[in-house]
């Protein structure tokens, strides 16, 4: 498991260790860069606070020029389930009328959060909107509409936590994605 050892007896399972993650980032970096002119003004969103982790390694591969803004949003609370409520805690302050989006997201389990913000952030005019995701739990999509167009890793319905995701604010810093042993959130 390497770093991160006081969590060692939560996790079940490691699912994409910390190798894997960085190729496949990499990997991700190169195709956004070849979806994009080179004269594309791009803002690239970070969906607070699972994709800080992943948007901050993603943005050193993209060798484009890029401005960061930051939208806070929820619909989980400390569950382990979407209660399907999503709430705007804090709203991006870029203009995006007119410019290129890039939605940074950890990981898009049912899409109802990603469905709602990407019909808000629509009414604001941007040239494009595209979505980059970490992982992709398609098993348990609701909103059939929605998809990344860059997906990191499709992975089974387990309950993942590291690289930036979490269980009531802990585990984030993990440096590879592991399943939450049950007994721990049950």
């Amino acid at each position: 498991m390497g770093k991160n050892t006081v969590f060692a007896d939560d996790i079940k399972e490691v699912i994409i260790d910390e190798e894997e993650l960085k190729q496949r980032i990499s990997e991700l970096g190169k195709e956004i860069t070849d979806s994009y002119e080179e004269d594309d003004d791009i803002v690239m969103l970070c969906i607070l606070r699972g994709a800080v982790l992943f948007m901050a390694d993603l943005a050193r591969e993209i060798d484009l020029p890029v401005v960061f803004d930051f939208m806070d949003v929820s619909s989980y609370g400390a569950s382990t389930e979407s209660s399907g409520v999503v709430r705007i805690i804090k709203d991006m302050e870029e203009n995006i009328e007119g410019r290129h989006l890039l939605i940074v997201e950890d990981i898009i389990d049912t899409g109802r959060t990603l469905k709602h913000v990407v019909d808000m952030l629509e009414t604001r005019d941007p040239k494009s909107i595209k979505v980059v995701t970490l992982l992709d739990k398609p098993d348990r999509r609701v909103q059939k509409e929605i998809d990344a167009d860059f997906n990191g890793f499709e992975i089974p319905d387990k309950f993942v936590v590291g690289y930036g995701l979490d269980f009531a604010e802990k585990y984030r810093n993990l440096s590879f994605i592991g399943v939450l042993k049950e007994k721990l959130y049950i």
